[in-house]
């Protein structure tokens, strides 16, 4: 696929994907819930991470390519990816105020009817946490795969989609795996301000790297 590495591409990837993925609802409730209880840990966490795998490179492979080949297509996709990142970043900027938490009540709730049955039924929640969620294709889809239609190099654009696939890896394995560190500070106010912080700047540094690209050129993102 790629002969070497762009670690700067790789990294704004890596960056983007947490930034997208790292928010509160019912899969990272979910993978924190059965992190907590030690229940088909392995299962739960590497089927969200490959699901999510997957949408991020057919996002690159695919629509990434397609909206390449259609130069006002990457221009509206790369306008609009600004766009959404900004207003993502505002609107996390404004939950820093009043940050909302991953609450007990929502980690006991989070796919509460598939509990006990097993490690199938386990993965079957997963799946559907995964792929009935319409977040999940705005942040792939349109989101990495406009980013990374931006590369006309298929090195830059590949270490962009591996980086976003890293910190997938890296997200679902350590909250699965670290669930007894992390479920106290996803329950704290002042982490999650913190966070939030972060993703605001992480959003916001990369709409102003789009914005860069396009007027400046292609090499803005390199």
């Amino acid at each position: 696929m790629i002969e070497t590495l762009d670690f700067v591409s790789f990294v704004n990837g890596f960056l983007l994907s947490l930034g997208l993925i790292v928010a509160i609802g019912p899969q990272n409730a979910y993978v924190l819930r059965k992190g907590l209880k030690r229940h088909h840990v392995f299962a739960v966490t590497t089927t969200c991470f490959l699901s999510d795998a997957l949408l991020i490179f057919i996002a690159v492979a695919g629509i990434g390519t397609f909206i390449t080949n259609n130069p006002r297509l990457a221009d509206a996709a790369a306008w609009g990816g600004a766009a959404f990142l900004l207003w993502y970043g505002y609107q996390t900027f404004k939950s820093a105020k009043h940050p909302d938490v991953i609450s007990q009540h929502d980690i006991d709730d989070a796919g509460g009817e598939a509990q006990g049955k097993g490690m199938k039924a386990a993965i079957l929640m997963a799946i559907a946490m995964t792929y009935l969620n319409p977040h999940v294709y705005l942040d792939t889809f349109v989101i990495i795969g406009g980013i990374a239609a931006q590369f006309d190099d298929n090195t830059i654009r590949w270490s962009f989609g591996i980086g976003a696939i890293t910190a997938s890896a890296v997200w679902f394995y350590g909250i699965g795996y670290g669930a007894r560190l992390f479920a106290p500070i996803f329950r704290s106010t002042k982490a999650w301000r913190v966070l939030d912080i972060v993703i605001t700047l992480i959003m916001w540094s990369m709409a102003c790297l789009l914005i860069w690209f396009q007027l400046i050129g292609h090499d803005a993102l390199h």
